[in-house]
């Protein structure tokens, strides 16, 4: 009878183990913090794509990879979750209203209003129904946030116009328009009615003619004009703005009533 030979040992490569795949190492154990800022993501995340109200701890949950009961265990409830990604939010909006205070004022406007309208498009649903106060989300803590982001919003236009001293006039001008603002951008996700850069063209334009009638009623603020309108150029939104409104004088009618307006008006007999 033929001897056996002895089997040789298992090598790396013959083992009936075999090797972890690189994709089944696990995962990094996450720290409090690293895994209380993925939760708050990634509700944003949801409540950017749909109305608070329609968002669920589970749905949170099923996001993030983790389980309801952990969600919890960093947050007390769905509207801790929002008002605190409301607030990474908001804080992200009121940044895009930075801008070097370089060049003419509405290119720099144009700017500021190209990256606030992406933000609006981006984050849709859920500030929608937060603006327009239809959102059972909504509450004191929210509604601080907005009011946070305005203020933003206000201080910084007032820092591009570099005036003195803002007048109550000055300052309800450009409250007014961060208002108007919000109520455009908002019914434009409505209804797409217009490409997106002419919204933003519009705006900007919309608060030179509110602050060219602000500063027709104060001297003072006349004078900055004369310095904001001499930095624009003939492209710019401002001088696009002045040629519509130079075309618009000359349809037959137009410049004689407006003549007629602006004369004295006769003493009473």
């Amino acid at each position: 009878m033929a001897s056996r030979r002895p089997s040789a040992p298992p090598t790396a490569a013959s083992s009936s183990t075999p090797a972890p795949a690189a994709g089944d190492r696990p995962r990094r154990r996450l720290s409090v913090d690293e895994r209380r800022e993925q939760l708050i993501a990634v509700a944003l995340e949801l409540f950017s794509r749909r109305p608070p109200e329609e968002v669920s701890i589970d749905d949170i949950a099923a996001a993030a990879g983790a389980s309801r009961p952990l969600v919890y265990h960093y947050f007390p409830g769905k509207q801790a979750l929002y008002e605190e990604s409301l607030r990474r939010a908001g804080r992200e909006l009121a940044g895009r209203f930075e801008e070097p205070l370089d060049g003419p004022l509405s290119e720099r406007l144009y700017r500021v209003m190209g990256r606030y309208l992406d933000f609006v498009q981006s984050h849709g649903p859920g500030f929608a129904a937060l603006l327009r106060g239809g959102s059972v989300a909504a509450s004191a803590g929210t509604s601080a946030v907005i009011d946070e982001v305005r203020q933003a919003a206000h201080d910084q236009i007032l820092t591009h116009l570099a005036v003195p001293k803002a007048s109550p006039a000055l300052r309800l001008t450009v409250r007014a328009w961060i208002a108007n603002a919000e109520i455009t951008s908002l019914e434009w996700l409505a209804e797409r009615s217009v490409p997106l850069e002419e919204l933003q063209l519009h705006l900007v334009q919309e608060f030179v003619a509110a602050l060219a009638l602000t500063a027709a009623r104060e001297p003072a603020l006349a004078v900055e004009l004369s310095g904001f309108l001499a930095g624009e150029h003939p492209d710019g939104p401002t001088g696009r703005l002045v040629r519509d409104l130079a075309g618009l004088f000359a349809v037959p009618g137009i410049a004689e009533a407006v003549t007629a307006l602006a004369a004295e008006p006769s003493p009473q007999a």
